[in-house]
């Protein structure tokens, strides 16, 4: 069984729902078929994601179970929303709405706000950047290129993470963000801004979920007809969901519960942007009755790939490290990663080019190879030494393939020959498909060998040469075909962004392949200071830099290189060295065990309902300090860890926790500690306090049980705590509760 990254182009459509199943492996169609309630999947690079998503989806539809127009799945790139609904339609469940969060939220929004607002909505500004530009000016500040792209980002941030200007500074501080400016002076630019913006009568991307939001709290008609239109939710990418974009999904949701997320925390690498994988690793305690299904079958990578991924996570530490998956590949063995030290930046450039003319020259396509880096500044060096070694290449982030002016004429062109090709004697000698595409595209100054260079010339003729080798795809895949059902294929790939592939060796910065992958990649400039990138400075921050390299690894199927240089320049000061990341993993180095890891098992794990009967009892003798009873969950039975045993309960199974008394007892807590002069966790920890608002402790004895609470805090805060569990109002809340009246 595979993951079919390989399929046909053209695959034909399933005879019948059962059809849709074939070829899944267990964990891929347990998920297909989890169609009723909360369904979490926690998925691995490689193990086919979305393929089990979409063949859900479809099986659901083609079996009756679900509606077409009542689907709503939602992405976060046109890219991967493109690409579900090709595959969709490939499977027979073509008229499911496959969006991203912002494409759903603006179609409402156009929709509804002439009733609940009135008139038009405000134009979209297209660039934010020139108003954040003249909000600076009104703050009588000057900002430089690099400082207003940084203070743009600033103010996107504080609106995906709901944080309003006056909160800009304290919101900054808690983040750990690095600001281009004071936080005060970004605060007051962003409120400028915001001015600005409502002065002009324009709304930004961001406004987009803002007042979409806005509409469907405030008005409930309108919600209710939101939420009868689409009933069954599908969010891929989970972990990358903002505070913001989580309050629209449960406003789409309502009071009901038919939604399947998929993501995998370890692959979170956009918290700058307002990301959180907090609400995927939350899922079960949002939704007790949840079905897990975790995908761990690697059908992309070699052997030797995931050996070197699982190790790059084993040293992973945080709770995103807590929940990571172990991937086990399901492909034959491969060659060994290539690790390649360079004595300056140039000539790792040049060394990266070499070794890529020889996987072209061995038979891989230059298509299917990529060169992945941190930061986008390094591109030029790359770009040079390609066009110097005589390979074609393309940039990740250009404008998408169908909306290129060459790719816009040629279709003009061909759907010009598919009405009128009988009186074209350019077409007389074409004796099927792919000729008659070639003969057209020749007019448009494709021809059958590249041009010499880089460049712009070199960018066109690779995207005609594409069109070229789709027609050749298409005729093998339906051999009768004519140019009039080409011109459709290509109409409806437009719409869903499905883009053939560019022959042309891709390089990216490593956030920009999340989603991507190649036969071969080439990761460069992986030295300490840029990975991780010298500004990372938090334990977070850290991780987040690792994740990135485990994203990158993940990328390829088969050759890995990676790389880093000794100094900048020829002739520099060789003062670099490798990654800390590749300690212990590379040959010759030296690092930390890594720790087996968590959660690797592959399956499916069934919700339950509230466990208000399972009341953990510690065995006889278990307070002794030197007696090691083993401590198993009151949910589940497994054995139990020491970051677990204060919950007494697994990480990821389900809490019954009482919200209400947990949200007192952080407050309690704030009070009592800024009493003492302490951090919050000096009083108790927030595993303690989910313990506690979980257990709903009676008295003394009960509380006395709770790991966390130790003889002295016992002493010390064991009234308050029993009190606020009894739903009392204590002395200083009493206060508070005065001064507000």
């Amino acid at each position: 069984m595979t993951a079919a990254t390989h399929s046909t182009l053209f695959p034909q459509v399933p005879e019948s729902a059962d059809a849709v199943l074939d070829g899944l492996d267990p964990e891929q169609r347990a998920v297909a078929t989890a169609l009723h309630g909360p369904v979490c999947v926690l998925a691995g690079a490689g193990t086919g994601k979305t393929r089990a998503i979409t063949h859900r989806i479809a099986y659901g539809v083609r079996a009756g179970i679900l509606q077409p127009n009542t689907v709503l799945a939602v992405t976060f790139t046109n890219r991967a929303a493109g690409e579900m609904r090709g595959r969709l339609r490939q499977l027979g469940a073509g008229g499911v709405q496959a969006r991203t969060f912002h494409s759903a939220a603006l179609r409402q929004l156009q929709f509804f706000w002439p009733k609940a607002v009135g008139g038009d909505l405000p134009r979209l500004v297209d660039r934010k950047i020139q108003l954040v530009a003249d909000a600076a000016a009104a703050s009588r500040l000057r900002l430089d290129r690099g400082e207003l792209r940084d203070v743009t980002a600033e103010i996107e941030w504080s609106k995906v993470t709901q944080t309003v200007p006056a909160d800009y500074a304290a919101a900054a501080h808690k983040a750990s963000r690095e600001t281009p400016r004071h936080p005060a002076e970004i605060a007051q630019i962003y409120s400028d801004y915001e001015t600005l913006k409502r002065d002009r009568g324009v709304i930004d991307f961001e406004d987009v979920l803002l007042l979409t939001v806005g509409v469907l709290q405030d008005r409930q008609d309108i919600a209710e007809q939101v939420r009868a239109q689409y009933q069954h939710f599908v969010v891929d990418e989970y972990q990358d969901v903002s505070p913001l974009q989580q309050r629209l999904l449960d406003l789409w949701l309502g009071d009901r519960d038919s939604l399947c997320v998929v993501g995998d925390a370890s692959q979170t690498i956009y918290s700058f942007t307002g990301a959180t994988p907090d609400h995927l690793l939350n899922f079960r305690t949002r939704h007790p009755s949840a079905t897990v299904v975790k995908l761990v079958r690697d059908y992309r990578s070699t052997p030797q790939v995931v050996h070197l991924a699982n190790g790059v996570l084993a040293r992973a530490r945080g709770r995103a490290a807590e929940h990571r998956l172990e991937l086990i590949s399901q492909r034959e063995a491969g060659p060994e990663p290539v690790y390649v030290e360079y004595a300056d930046e140039p000539t790792e450039a040049e060394g990266a080019a070499r070794r890529i003319r020889e996987l072209i020259s061995s038979g891989v396509s230059a298509g299917e190879i990529a060169v992945l880096f941190r930061t986008n500044s390094q591109s030029e060096l790359y770009e040079q030494a390609l066009a110097d070694a005589g390979v074609p290449y393309q940039l990740r982030g250009a404008e998408r393939f169908f909306e290129r002016p060459e790719v816009r004429k040629a279709g003009h062109s061909l759907r010009a020959a598919a009405r009128f090709g009988g009186n074209d004697a350019g077409l007389d000698e074409a004796v099927d498909l792919p000729s008659q595409v070639r003969a057209v595209l020749s007019g448009e100054g494709w021809t059958t060998q590249p041009p010499a260079g880089s460049g712009a010339v070199r960018e066109r003729w690779e995207s005609l040469a594409a069109l070229a080798r789709l027609a050749e795809d298409f005729a093998r895949a339906k051999p009768d075909a004519t140019l009039a059902d080409l011109v459709t294929e290509l109409d409806e790939r437009a719409n869903a962004q499905h883009a053939p592939t560019v022959d042309g060796v891709t390089l990216a910065s490593l956030h920009a392949a999340k989603g991507l992958e190649w036969d071969a990649v080439f990761l460069v400039g992986v030295a300490e200071g840029m990975m991780p990138i010298s500004y990372a400075k938090t334990d977070e921050q850290i991780e987040e830099e690792r994740r990135l390299l485990y994203v990158g690894v993940t990328r390829a199927r088969r050759h890995l290189g990676i790389s880093w240089a000794l100094s900048r320049s020829p002739g520099g000061r060789p003062n670099r060295r490798a990654s800390r990341f590749l300690d212990g993993l590379r040959p010759g180095s030296t690092g930390p065990a890594g720790r087996g890891a968590g959660g690797g098992r592959g399956g499916v794990e069934h919700g339950t309902a509230r466990q208000d009967d399972a009341v953990w009892e510690p065995p006889a003798g278990a307070r002794r300090r030197g007696d090691r009873k083993v401590a198993r969950c009151r949910v589940c039975g497994h054995t139990l860890d020491a970051a677990e045993m204060k919950l007494m309960r697994c990480e990821d199974c389900p809490s019954d926790m009482d919200e209400g008394l947990y949200d007192r007892l952080i407050e309690w807590r704030a009070r009592t500690a800024a009493a003492l002069g302490q951090p919050a966790f000096c009083v108790f920890t927030d595993k303690t306090l989910i313990a506690i608002a979980e257990a709903s402790p009676d008295d003394e004895r009960e509380l006395s049980r709770i790991p966390g609470v130790g003889r002295r805090k016992f002493r010390t805060y064991g009234s308050d705590v029993l009190a606020l569990c009894a739903g009392q109002m204590l002395d200083d809340e009493t206060d508070e509760a005065a001064e507000d009246i």
